[in-house]
């Protein structure tokens, strides 16, 4: 009895020291992360569906993946390309997690720097966010992402219409 209350004790000591060296590798991590993403500016009139640029702006040299996101001489077909792009540079960087995963203020979230590098691949006051965190197309739909495996993500745009399953939406088929 004796040696499985000292085995008991020991496990939960390494448990305890195991957690707290890692919490200390992640803050390391973290300090030696990506830059910092300056806070938005707050919105003066632009509704939670559509796309924040009223006053936002980013660094085009610090982000060079999504600098073509919703550009004005773009196509929907680059923009997914270029979501696509942010999805594989999150795979390259978090290779054991696989895709981000959940509703696309989720995974917007976790591109954003909510993660646990603290790597942000998209600054938080790019022009394609909404106000509730979510990745927009051109037009201020949210994307829809529907994971098909853990490295493997089909992106949709509504397209012009704005209303999913009509004739003018499009999508991102992985490979």
């Amino acid at each position: 009895m004796r040696r499985v209350f000292i085995a008991a004790v020991l496990v939960v000591a390494f448990a305890i020291l195991w957690f707290a060296w890692r919490d200390s590798q992640r803050e390391s991590q973290r300090a030696r992360g990506a830059a910092p993403v300056a806070p938005a500016p707050a919105l003066t009139s632009s509704p939670a569906s559509m796309p924040a640029e009223v006053g936002r702006t980013f660094s085009a040299e610090q982000f060079p993946i999504v600098a073509p996101l919703n550009r004005a001489d773009g196509t929907i077909d680059r923009d997914l390309a270029v979501v696509n792009e942010l999805l594989e540079s999150w795979r390259t960087n978090f290779p054991r997690e696989g895709n981000p995963v959940g509703e696309n203020s989720d995974i917007t979230a976790a591109l954003t720097g909510d993660n646990a590098l603290g790597l942000a691949l998209i600054p938080k006051n790019h022009p394609a966010l909404n106000a509730r965190g979510e990745l927009c197309d051109r037009w201020g739909t949210p994307f829809r992402f529907h994971q098909l495996s853990g490295e493997r993500m089909e992106i949709r745009s509504a397209g012009p219409d704005r209303k999913f399953a009509t004739a003018d939406d499009a999508q991102w088929d992985p490979p």
